[in-house]
């Protein structure tokens, strides 16, 4: 099933495998798509990919989660962003947007930070007052105007960034939402600012336009936000015009809880890796968030999308096959193996060959995304850089 084709509204993808975001680090101080950037989703696609989700782009200035990231905020950034979408289209990719905001889970400490409350960020400990009617419509405007930036910019859909503790998932939890107006209080109030979101992006872009969404399931932390909540929010999402939905984690108190460590990883394999913390930690399982994306299939009515943790070719299959999932969604492994998806048509392939070992994402805001682990020179100048305290905080 994996090399079967799919849907996912109007678009008809020829694989059931999806290049999930990762944070690029590769944007301009203006957020200005860059050369690298380009060559980044090219590659990609003449590797393989039929269908990756660009890295989170912020969707206006308060939103911004890092000083490279890419933006969508304004008109100025369109023709970059129609010169990576055309790069993409003529390597036989597809490509959809990310459209983001940070919230109060931001790196660049002056910005007037937005959240639903006053309450701190469970990742950076940041907190901002609690946002005005006018705040929230702001912000619900602002998706909107992205998307439509979006379309016009030749992306082939947009995926709604609502997970890993960013602004929509702060909106969706008990932990961080203790409104009581129409934004917070109940569940189902708790419901509103996500679906104002997917309505005001639905209502910007042209019928049958592929909306999806990366929808945050579950909080880490005791109290937090559950599963039980969250079927009824996913089926409201659909109901409001979202084509599929990425299952993820809401809030967190690192993003390790939603980019687990070692995924599938023996100990041979971190062996020959020379990746030394994984003789002595636990292996992770491989699709950590099959359970929650089972339950999400059985309850909607679009494609799901599980990503978290996928390294053979096996396991991604059994998740298809068992409908699980529709699609099975891969970040880390494409950052070191852009041509994973032709090596995996091979019946008789490895497992990927990422490790899990997140360096990669130590590095986000320092350096451009890259695999640490391989070449081995990388690894090197990781270890060169961590000991002369590159590393801020």
């Amino acid at each position: 099933m994996l090399f079967e084709a799919g849907r996912i509204g109007s678009l008809t993808v020829p694989t059931r495998i999806v290049r999930t975001a990762t944070s690029e680090t590769m944007a301009s101080g203006a957020g200005e798509v860059t050369d690298e950037l380009v060559s980044l989703y090219a590659t990609l696609a003449r590797s393989g990919v039929s269908l990756m989700f660009m890295g989170q782009m912020f969707c206006e200035p308060r939103g911004r989660f890092g000083f490279a990231q890419t933006g969508i905020h304004e008109d100025e950034l369109l023709t970059g962003l129609r010169r990576l979408t055309d790069a993409v289209h003529r390597a036989g990719g597809a490509i959809f947007a990310q459209l983001a905001h940070a919230g109060n889970q931001s790196l660049i400490r002056d910005l007037p930070l937005v959240a639903p409350s006053r309450a701190p960020n469970a990742m950076t400990g940041l907190w901002a007052p609690a946002a005005t009617e006018v705040d929230v419509a702001l912000v619900i405007d602002a998706f909107g105007r992205a998307a439509g930036r979006a379309v016009e910019a030749g992306f082939d859909g947009v995926h709604i960034h609502g997970a890993n503790g960013y602004l929509i998932s702060s909106f969706m939890s008990p932990l961080s939402n203790d409104r009581t107006d129409r934004w917070g209080g109940s569940p189902e109030a708790r419901s509103e600012f996500p679906l104002a979101v997917v309505r005001r992006v639905r209502g910007s872009v042209p019928d049958g336009y592929p909306v999806t969404i990366k929808l945050g399931v579950i909080d880490e932390m005791p109290g937090g936000l559950t599963l039980g909540e969250s079927l009824p929010r996913a089926q409201a999402l659909v109901s409001a015009g979202v084509d599929a939905i990425e299952v993820s984690s809401n809030l967190a108190m690192s993003y390790s809880f939603s980019a687990r460590p070692y995924a599938g990883v023996t100990r041979r394999q971190a062996a020959e890796d020379l990746l030394v913390h994984r003789l002595v930690a636990s292996r992770q399982p491989e699709a950590y968030f099959r359970p929650q994306a089972s339950c999400l299939s059985r309850a909607v009515s679009v494609p799901v999308i599980l990503t978290g943790g996928l390294r053979r070719r096996a396991v991604m299959e059994s998740v298809l096959s068992t409908g699980d999932a529709e699609f099975v969604g891969l970040g880390r492994p494409f950052i070191r193996e852009p041509d994973l998806v032709n090596r995996l048509r091979s019946e008789r392939a490895g497992p990927a060959a990422c490790t899990s070992c997140n360096i990669c994402a130590m590095h986000d805001e320092y350096h451009s995304l890259r695999c640490w682990r391989y070449p081995r020179r990388n690894l090197a100048e990781h270890a060169l850089f961590r000991l002369r305290g590159g590393f801020r905080g």
